[in-house]
Formats: C-alpha cells, sequence, structure tokens
C-alpha cells in the first residue's frame, strides 16, 4: 500500500502540524503530508509547510457568506490534491456534518484532554477547577458532535502542584507532539479500524496509551 495522501488543516501557529512533518519525513512513515490549508493568511503554520517543501493553501472562511460555502471550497481543494486523509491540528473551525460525513473515518483531531472529560475550550482550567490527578491529550476520529468520536491514542499527563492553565497546558501539548504523529501513523497504516464506536487496533483490543513523566 503507498502512502496515504494527507491534508492538514490550522489556524494557528501549527506546532502539532510541525509534529506531524517531522514524523512524516521518515521514508516508512504510512502517511505523506501533501497539504496545508489555513483559515487564517497570517497563521505561522503556512511558514511550517512551506520550509518543508509542503504545498499551503489559504481558504479564508470570511471570504464565504456561510459554512457550507467555504466548507465546499476546502473540499474542492482536498479533492483535487487526491487527498485520502484530514487531520485537524489547531483547526479552529466547527465543521457541519456535510464536512465531516464526507470525511467520515478518515478525518482525526487532538484534543487537550482525556476525552471524553473536558470536550469544548478552556479544558485546561476545567481540570485545574475539577481537581483531577491527571489529564492529557486524545487523538480522536472526528463526528459531527464536537470532541467526541472513537478514540485512537490517548496520553495521561500528571496534574502538579502548583500548575496554572499555561503550565499544565505547556505540559499537555509535549503528550500532543508525541501522540498525534502515532495516531496518524496507525490511521494511516490500517492498523486503527473501527467496530461500531470503538477503535480497535490490530493485535490489541484497545487503542494505545502513554504516560507521560512529570518532569517534562
Amino acid at each position: 500500500m503507498g502512502r496515504r495522501r494527507t491534508a492538514v488543516l490550522i489556524s494557528g501557529r501549527g506546532s502539532n502540524l510541525q509534529a506531524l512533518l517531522d514524523a512524516t519525513r521518515a521514508p516508512d512513515h504510512p502517511a505523506e503530508i501533501v497539504r496545508v490549508i489555513s483559515n487564517r493568511a497570517g497563521a505561522f503554520g503556512l511558514e511550517r509547510a512551506a520550509q518543508a517543501g509542503v504545498a499551503t493553501s489559504v481558504v479564508a472562511h470570511r471570504d464565504y457568506p456561510d459554512r457550507p460555502s467555504f466548507e465546499r471550497a476546502l473540499q474542492e481543494r482536498l479533492l483535487a490534491d487526491g487527498v485520502e486523509l484530514v487531520c485537524l491540528a489547531g483547526f479552529m473551525r466547527v465543521l457541519t456534518p456535510y464536512f465531516v460525513d464526507a470525511w467520515r473515518d478518515r478525518l482525526i483531531n487532538i484534543h487537550p484532554s482525556l476525552l471524553p472529560a473536558f470536550p469544548g475550550l478552556d479544558t485546561h482550567a476545567r481540570a485545574l477547577a475539577a481537581g483531577v490527578r491527571f489529564t492529557g491529550c486524545t487523538v480522536h476520529f472526528v463526528r459531527t458532535e464536537v470532541d467526541l468520536g472513537p478514540i485512537i491514542v490517548q496520553a495521561a499527563v500528571p496534574v502538579l502542584e502548583g500548575d496554572d492553565p499555561e503550565r499544565l497546558a505547556a505540559r499537555v501539548l509535549e503528550a500532543e507532539h508525541r501522540c498525534y504523529p502515532i495516531g496518524l501513523r496507525l490511521v494511516a497504516g490500517g492498523q486503527a479500524r473501527i467496530e461500531g464506536e470503538r477503535v480497535v487496533i490490530a493485535g490489541g483490543a484497545h487503542p494505545p496509551g502513554i504516560t507521560i513523566h512529570p518532569d517534562l
């Protein structure tokens, strides 16, 4: 099986994009990033992609009268590139069922919590307010419900004494940079399959998990 043609959708600085770009440089990685698309022209992630020799596009949501027309433009760009998989990496737009269903089981995202805990925004402040001892990140298939969908990979990160949202976010981000390339490899390589609404990994019954050492 050839490398799966992959696009990454971003809105900002693209640190998770960089982790994916670095990982897919390996010749044995089953994904090849062929396009990075931002809905914001000034996103630093576009520069990261250009430095890696990956084609970029801006599809600015403000140029379209509504979400469906914006998503049709995204879809046209992806189909023109022969894209097979789509990764969301800090893409700050809620996608409609039209787009999500068109890419069902081929659209993945990373979220900065151990889903199903703390979906949505302000995850780190909410984790601290709840007094949890561990938080983390989740790579998952996208469904129409925000931050839900079959879980591919998770990483657990300890909450330390004296943490504030910024310190905790930085520790979780380190975990994200490790998890997302693993999740993409599993999906692109055909090792992650969905049974019902659960992911089964070839050779094991459950998605893999990673525990991040407190010193990170």
